[in-house]
């Protein structure tokens, strides 16, 4: 679509990572809010939203890596080619070692586990959506052929280039698919934060929705890397989310229906 927002000669200005950025603000603007409504320190809470971000993009590289081992071994200098660099990667690489940091920074600054993990539930889906805005404009993460009203043509030249994406074919726009979703997510996390609710619900409900809600998208999503007993990598991973996010869903519940401790 519009891959480079500004372009001099040989350098240009991404579009992707401008909105990658821009998803990183505002998520971390509702971040920090609900941390000082939590009674969390904000400092903290910043420190610690930097390190997942570095974190996310590294691990979403790494597995895209991964899926892709049979090309990037057969040509390594790719890894280091402009196309990698603008590429997305795999959004549950990112997630995955986003929370290892976040375990280990928790652990030690002596931030409460759970109740952290729910004031960044929403601001994740929030960023989440406006990164995939990024992944439509540059061509990424690209659909498969379909005759739908709705379908989508790129017609960008640079965005074939950098993503491969095909040109002028019907595609799913499976970006705005997850978009929608992410947004949507996001105002309903908000919202149910300013409920009563057990430590790591949020996040649990997180985890849940938005892989749910990935492994349908799957579906429509062209896979370079194929698929494994009929799924995509991408999908059996979601499932492993969403129960990661089952248990924390569970365990909120027996943690919530405790009865109130006898007063002395």
């Amino acid at each position: 679509m519009f891959p480079k927002l500004i372009h001099i000669g040989s350098f240009y200005l991404p579009t992707y990572g401008v909105l990658v950025a821009l998803g990183f603000l505002a998520g971390l603007s509702i971040t920090t809010r609900l941390a000082r409504r939590s009674g969390l320190d904000a400092e903290k809470i910043t420190n610690l939203a930097v390190y997942c971000a570095l974190a996310g993009l590294l691990g979403a590289k790494l597995l895209m890596f991964l899926f892709d081992w049979r090309t990037f071994l057969s040509d390594p200098q790719q890894i280091f080619s402009l196309s990698t660099l603008q590429a997305a990667g795999v959004f549950q690489g990112g997630l995955a070692l986003a929370f290892a940091t976040a375990f280990f920074y928790m652990r030690r600054s002596g931030l409460p586990w759970l109740k952290t993990l729910d004031v960044f539930a929403p601001g994740v889906a929030l960023g989440h959506a406006i990164g995939r805005v990024g992944c439509f404009m540059a061509g990424c993460c690209w659909g498969t052929e379909c005759s739908l009203p709705w379908a989508v043509r790129f017609t960008n030249p640079d965005a074939a280039e950098l993503t491969g994406v095909p040109l002028n074919t019907p595609l799913h726009p499976s970006q705005l698919y997850e978009m929608g979703t992410e947004a949507l997510l996001f105002v309903f996390l908000y919202w149910r934060f300013g409920k009563a609710h057990a430590a790591g619900k949020i996040m649990g409900l997180y985890l849940v929705l938005s892989s749910a809600a990935r492994f349908v998208i799957e579906f429509t999503r062209f896979h370079e890397q194929g698929l494994y007993w009929g799924l995509s990598l991408t999908q059996w991973i979601a499932i492993a989310v969403a129960g990661a996010g089952a248990l924390l869903l569970a365990r909120s519940e027996v943690v919530s229906g405790k009865p109130a401790p006898a007063a002395a």
